[in-house]
């Protein structure tokens, strides 16, 4: 009921009339990335929830894809730049993530033929018109890793060729301590391109720089909690506060990354943060209900406003207010979030086994050991419990080995099987995977239970800050939250476009307004901050969904000072970090932090009050020059 599942009635890129996704030679008003972007989740909650309307409207886009493939091989919108004719690729890349999910779902084999007629074009294209422009050379890494796809169901050596071809034209993703780009979107898709080449050269020096890409940004502009990293639109010299913002659209791409990168590598590295990104960072992008988004989520953002805020973020106009018609990227390519996360709970192992990667209730059906197949059923509510419950369903004993990964963050995991302990863990098992190896009976279970610590990130990069954490969460300032509901056309961004039929009173946009004092600094104990903190834990809500501060079922009580002299900038933002500890004369008070994901206004990077001959005033904001 959300914008995901609405969105075909409300975008003007989605709509049918003269829209080139349904067009046989390519022409059409409508044709670019907007409706593989959206196609890309919409299809796949389809197909994970098998709800048939779904499925129909996503075939709708299906078979006008499948049908637009032309006698050259070549398929969908025919764009062509203007300065040398070449073909923008691009949109085309989405497409086969697609087609892909549509082909697992249901084994239509016009896919393949489709996939290898395609991929026949591209090898022909001559080299000075192949990947020749922005998008489509720095994101050339999804193009590759659908000729892998598809060489592992067809074998045909030719796709290695074309594997060599899209890697030589796509951005070097490999170069020693630098990025060919700082887009926030293009670093969070493209710093994985070397590693998906590495399992066709099988070159450490290709898995390193995917490795590398990751460290780089996070070590300029990640000095954040959350997962993420300040990039607006580009990342800045100097603009490294946790007041920048990532994309909607860079936060599921890094969360594509990070699944990918956990298959091609079994580094649980990968797992670890993929769910710091989803836990901590994702929901709050959203509002409760899913009807409406915003373009930047920034860790520390105590308004989410109607406001142009540049050049403090670099982009001019309302990137923070909540807009289900505005933030055309994002609008759309926002939905392959949460189901490619669903889609990667379980994971294959090399012995015929099965691994759970990550964590969230689900049932699985694997093929494991000699062809046998079971049920693993999932039943928990982590992140917000310890405890993950699974069963196993199997009509005949299985024998396969089934691995579980111990979470980075969890110091003294252990594993129970129908009651009887089976494995205790000490700390040099965090971060990695416990393998178990055993005749699988019907209705075993296995229980498994990772206690939750709170621990403090000092963030000595930037400014001696302070966040916190209780597991995978990480918590923030607790700010009260108004809602002050606008008119979408009149706040949605120049490019936006909707369907002429849309009623858009009944998708409006909302600005979230703080009505809670929020700029406090931490007061931590000296000898163990740990103890600075107590949690919470409040009822289950009855919604099931706890990423809202009217339902969210833990909270973290906490002291702190406020900094008098932190305020709102000249550019409306939340100023800058300062140097902590920090001085301040105001009274200890009693705080309450949510988890970050529950917070869509939040301090979640905080100053560290001090007072000893260490700490220092913060200044007031220097006046404009």
């Amino acid at each position: 009921d959300g914008m995901t599942g609405q969105m075909w009635k409300i975008s003007s890129w989605l709509q049918k009339e003269n829209n080139a996704w349904l067009s046989k030679d390519g022409s059409g008003e409508w044709g670019w990335e907007e409706v593989p972007y959206w196609l890309k989740g919409y299809g796949d909650i389809g197909y994970i929830l098998n709800d048939e309307n779904m499925i129909k409207e996503a075939k709708v886009w299906i078979e006008g894809t499948l049908n637009s493939r032309r006698a050259d091989g070549n398929f969908g919108p025919l764009r062509l730049f203007d300065d040398d004719k070449s073909q923008d690729f691009w949109a085309n890349m989405v497409m086969l993530f697609c087609l892909q999910s549509y082909y697992e779902y249901s084994g239509d084999k016009r896919v393949l033929d489709l996939m290898t007629g395609y991929f026949k074009y591209q090898l022909s294209v001559p080299d000075d018109k192949f990947l020749t422009h922005y998008w489509q050379k720095m994101r050339g890494g999804d193009n590759l890793y659908s000729v892998y796809w598809l060489y592992n169901r067809t074998g045909d050596k030719w796709l290695l060729n074309l594997a060599r071809k899209i890697h030589a034209h796509t951005a070097d993703w490999e170069i020693k301590n630098d990025l060919p780009d700082w887009h926030n979107v293009n670093i969070a898709q493209g710093f994985r391109e070397p590693a998906i080449y590495y399992m066709q050269t099988h070159a450490k020096s290709d898995l390193d720089a995917a490795y590398a890409n990751f460290r780089i940004v996070r070590e300029k502009y990640g000095q954040v909690p959350g997962g993420m990293y300040g990039g607006d639109e580009i990342s800045r010299e100097g603009y490294d506060d946790p007041r920048q913002g990532i994309e909607t659209c860079g936060i599921v791409e890094q969360m594509l990354s990070d699944e990918m990168m956990l298959r091609i590598t079994g580094d649980a590295f990968w797992a670890d943060h993929c769910e710091d990104v989803a836990f901590n960072t994702l929901p709050a992008a959203f509002l409760q209900n899913f009807k409406a988004l915003r373009y930047f989520t920034c860790p520390n953002m105590p308004m989410s406003d109607v406001n142009n805020h540049a050049p403090g973020i670099n982009n001019s106009g309302p990137f923070f207010i909540m807009n289900p018609l505005s933030n055309r990227c994002c609008q759309h390519n926002h939905s392959h979030g949460w189901p490619y996360f669903t889609e990667n709970l379980w994971s294959a192992t090399p012995d015929n086994g099965a691994a759970a990667v990550l964590y969230a209730p689900s049932s699985a059906d694997i093929k494991v050991g000699n062809g046998s197949r079971v049920k693993i059923e999932e039943e928990t509510v982590y992140p917000f419990e310890e405890t993950i419950r699974l069963k196993i369903k199997t009509d005949k004993p299985a024998q396969f080995p089934l691995y579980v990964r111990i979470p980075k963050w969890c110091v003294k995991p252990s594993i129970t099987l129908n009651g009887n302990k089976i494995f205790m863990g000490v700390g040099s098992q965090k971060g990695k995977f416990v393998r178990i190896e055993r005749k699988w009976n019907n209705n075993d279970k296995l229980t498994l239970l990772f206690p939750m610590d709170i621990s403090v990130n000092r963030w000595s990069k930037n400014h001696n800050s302070a966040s916190v954490n209780y597991g995978p969460l990480t918590f923030s300032l607790r700010i009260d939250e108004k809602y002050i509901r606008r008119n979408s056309e009149m706040t949605a961004l120049w490019d936006s476009k909707w369907q002429k039929k849309l009623k858009t009173k009944d998708w409006p946009a909302y600005e979230i307004i703080p009505k809670s004092d929020w700029n406090y600094g931490l007061v931590l104990r000296t000898e163990n901050p740990v103890k600075s903190f107590v949690i919470v834990r409040k009822p289950w809500p009855e919604n099931n969904f706890p990423f809202s501060l009217s339902t969210v079922p833990i909270e973290m009580k906490a002291s702190g000072k406020k900094i008098v002299q932190w305020k709102f900038d000249r550019y409306g933002l939340v100023a800058p970090l300062q140097d902590s500890p920090v001085a301040s004369n105001e009274p200890t008070e009693d705080i309450t932090l949510a988890p970050m994901g529950a917070a869509r206004i939040r301090i979640s990077e905080f100053p560290v009050i001090g007072d000893g001959p260490d700490a220092v005033n913060w200044t007031s904001e220097a006046p404009e020059k």
